[in-house]
């Protein structure tokens, strides 16, 4: 299955793609992503293309995270609802609420569903901001740049470890699963080549990611 395909079940995303950031250039490293994807090895794939800006890698992957987790989550929203994801968890031993630090500042406690859609609001608003995620070639990254990815694939994170947790008999059911490891391999090493989430964070699956980085 391709890794950009969603299987045979529909197409619907939960929330529009994006498009590459960066104008020519992010839509150059782009393709590189994708042909690159074809070779298999993960691995490879991850790594900072020799001679480009890190930022600029950064940014594109980001993107891309970003429509694989919105692919994902879209197959699922039938099932997960706040009837039956009454709060944003990964198991019994963690649980997540919401804060964007601007509308809503203490965290709040909110169905998955919720959570989700609140952080793929956020997400989008950061990918739109040029100040943030530029979109013309040579423009200049603000100096938090890294810390706002930081933020973004902690987050998405966290919607990975939701469904793995909630909903991946259901994924199997769909016959998901291949895509559903595929991406997540490609997220962990991405991560930790760029060492972009705390160990910490990924307490929710770590004999998964483990598993991954030991391969």
């Amino acid at each position: 299955m391709s890794l950009f395909g969603i299987g045979s079940r529909n197409q619907k995303t939960f929330r529009p793609k994006k498009s590459a950031p960066s104008g020519s250039k992010g839509a150059e490293l782009q393709k590189h992503i994708h042909e690159t994807l074809g070779s298999g090895n993960l691995r490879e794939v991850v790594r900072l293309p020799p001679g480009e800006d890190l930022n600029e890698w950064l940014a594109v992957n980001t993107v891309d995270f970003f429509n694989q987790v919105n692919i994902l989550y879209g197959t699922l929203t039938e099932f997960c609802t706040p009837t039956t994801c009454l709060t944003m968890n990964a198991g019994p031993r963690y649980e997540y609420r919401w804060a964007d630090g601007v509308a809503i500042k203490r965290p709040i406690e909110v169905s998955a569903p919720k959570y989700v859609d609140y952080l793929m609001d956020w997400i989008e608003k950061q990918l739109d901001d040029e100040t943030i995620f530029p979109q013309k070639l040579g423009a200049p990254f603000p100096a938090n740049f890294q810390n706002v990815v930081k933020t973004v694939l902690k987050r998405l994170f966290r919607v990975y470890a939701h469904i793995y947790h909630s909903h991946f008999k259901k994924i199997v059911s769909l016959k998901e699963e291949a895509h559903l490891n595929t991406c997540f391999k490609h997220f962990v090493l991405f991560t930790w080549e760029f060492q972009l989430i705390d160990e910490g964070e990924l307490a929710p699956l770590y004999e998964l990611v483990e598993s991954i980085l030991q391969a």
